[in-house]
């Protein structure tokens, strides 16, 4: 058996897609591992639920609750079918005492999130729409882009960005199809291969200027 089942017979759980594992505003006890399948974090906005994160298998998310004992301050849903590690505080305490890889690596990855949260607030500050889009890019192909001998690949599902970036959907494949006439990058189902993000960040620039000063 190994190492992933064996965790999963102690603390797994299955959830199905649209299943509410922690609302917003509630008391948090459990942190939660993403063995398989993914997870929507949203935060409600006025009277708008907002995407922050669509997580992945080895992600994890409700820890803060538990390290802080304060209120839940986002809703995570199940995106597609999932398998989940559920660790109560004890279990945490204990894995972050017993093991300084999983402490760093937690460390590690609450400063991704910093990061993460403050290019939203530097796209959402983005008058322009498709700035906003190449600025997400941009993020991703930084945080999760994946090397090739061409460029980067990223994960770009167009239909889940709205409630990230606060663009329409036809916008966004406007912008798309905009880089990929442009040779900055090619998109291929959910997948896009950005050729060189220099070149994608003098774009991004470009536009900015462009917006600040109009066409002259």
């Amino acid at each position: 058996m190994s190492a992933e089942d064996t965790l999963f017979q102690r603390f797994g759980k299955e959830f199905p897609k649209g299943a509410v594992l922690c609302h917003e505003g509630e008391p948090g006890k459990e942190m939660f591992v993403i063995q398989s399948g993914r997870v929507t974090i949203s935060k409600r906005v006025r009277d708008v639920e907002k995407v922050l994160a669509i997580l992945g298998p080895g992600e994890f998310f409700g820890e803060m609750a538990i390290i802080s004992n304060k209120p839940r301050n986002a809703t995570a849903t199940v995106h597609d079918d999932a398998r989940l590690l559920v660790i109560d505080p004890k279990t945490f305490e204990g894995m972050i005492r017993g093991n300084s890889e999983i402490a760093v690596r937690m460390i590690k990855k609450l400063a991704e999130r910093l990061s993460e949260a403050d290019s939203q607030i530097e796209n959402l500050l983005l008058s322009d729409p498709v700035s906003r889009v190449v600025q997400h890019i941009l993020q991703v192909c930084q945080t999760r882009g994946r090397p090739l001998e061409e460029g980067v690949e990223i994960d770009l599902p167009l239909r889940e960005l709205p409630g990230q970036i606060s663009v329409g959907e036809p916008a966004i494949r406007l912008a798309v199809n905009r880089m990929e006439r442009a040779g900055l990058l090619e998109r291929s189902g959910d997948r896009v291969t950005v050729y060189d993000t220099a070149r994608l960040q003098d774009f991004l620039q470009y536009l900015e200027m462009k917006w600040k000063f109009g066409e002259l």
